[in-house]
């Protein structure tokens, strides 16, 4: 974590569990994104985490927003971004807020289904639309393969639909998963979307644009390549493929930009054994998998931990939440070894916070109110 935020927890007496992000790190990470893709448009996937402050700081930079809702329209429009960049990339939207993004100049729509494309050509005419692919999650951290996309062949069919209904269709999308950690995932997806863009043109239908999602990754426990991995292994894919008619590229960022910019810190409820035959600890936090640590589901996504008392001797600990819920447990396969003098009080600060935290707690199950983030 950075001196800053090492400062702000030093400082603050706000309520645990809170979640605090360095602004600095959002800017250098996307600044690096940007120069090592200087030809590809940056759309930020607000979905992983929409502060205010973060919008606006993105913005400033020239950033463009990726947005799955007309609550994140809302909140980007207000918070100063031009329409013009902005798309509305969800797959399952609400006919009326496709209206409403058309009427305050969003453009530019995601569709992977007939009836996804029924939508649009009704309320959205003359809109840019672009068809997402259904392609391998291998290597994901966080799979997304199956609930979004379409088949390759389908796509075909769909995007030449979309023409023929006054729709002027554009491109095409995938996500390789979200936390992925091989690079030559984006090599094997682009592969498949050359086919695509040839089948299209064959009926006279010219593709310009490829969206290649995001997926990029944070640094958890299990290591990562550099950024300059994926960069290239796109890059590389991008230019063999397309060779002389290459597409204008879009990446959607969204835990890259945001998750080592985030530390959340909760607080130790109680530390209790189960069994006296048991030396096993079950540690309980104010933060769970209801208010602030969703990801920890099925144990995907393994933050590294804080504590004061880091360094001291420790055993295998089984993590859990506050609530009355007994699916509310972070932690109990996963071997983390927490230090023998934890007790009720101390803070336990989860590092790489920054993505789908805040924005993925609930509004107030159990009575649990939603974490406060601080922007520093």
């Amino acid at each position: 974590m950075t001196e800053r935020i090492d400062r702000f927890l030093t400082e603050t007496r706000a309520e645990t569990p809170f979640l605090v992000i360095d602004l600095e790190v959002v800017r250098a990470r996307y600044r690096a994104l940007r120069e090592l893709m200087p030809g590809a448009s940056i759309y930020y996937a607000v979905k992983a985490n929409p502060a205010p402050a973060i919008i606006e700081t993105l913005a400033a930079l020239g950033a463009s927003f990726d947005l799955a809702s007309s609550g994140e329209i809302d909140r980007c429009l207000r918070h100063g971004v031009p329409p013009a960049r902005c798309s509305f990339g969800n797959t399952i939207k609400k006919e009326r807020d496709i209206a409403r993004a058309v009427r305050e100049g969003i453009d530019l729509f995601a569709f992977d289904s007939a009836g996804e494309l029924d939508k649009l050509a009704r309320v959205a005419p003359g809109a840019r639309v672009f068809c997402r692919l259904l392609v391998a999650n291998t290597g994901s951290q966080w799979p997304l393969s199956r609930k979004f996309g379409c088949s390759h062949e389908m796509a075909t069919e769909l995007l030449l639909s979309a023409r023929a209904r006054g729709l002027r269709p554009v491109g095409l999308s995938f996500h390789v998963g979200s936390q992925q950690l091989d690079p030559h995932e984006w090599a094997l997806a682009i592969a498949g979307t050359s086919g695509v863009f040839r089948a299209c043109a064959k009926s006279g239908l010219d593709l310009e644009l490829l969206n290649v999602g995001g997926g990029m990754p944070a640094q958890y426990r299990a290591p990562v390549p550099p950024i300059a991995a994926y960069a290239e292994a796109i890059e590389t894919a991008l230019a063999f493929e397309f060779a002389g008619t290459r597409p204008h590229l879009i990446v959607e960022p969204g835990r890259h930009l945001v998750g080592d910019a985030g530390l959340l810190r909760s607080t130790v409820l109680l530390v209790a054994q189960k069994s006296r035959h048991s030396r096993r600890r079950w540690v309980y936090l104010d933060a769970g998998r209801y208010n602030g640590l969703p990801e920890t589901y099925e144990e995907r996504i393994q933050y590294r931990i804080r504590t004061p008392h880091n360094g001291a001797p420790g055993e295998p600990a089984t993590l859990a939440g506050p609530s009355c819920d007994s699916t509310d447990i972070l932690y109990q396969r996963a071997e983390y070894a927490l230090p023998l003098d934890l007790k009720a009080g101390d803070p336990i600060d989860f590092l790489s916070a920054g993505a789908y935290t805040a924005s993925y707690a609930s509004v107030e199950f159990n009575g649990f109110t939603p974490i406060h983030t601080h922007c520093i």
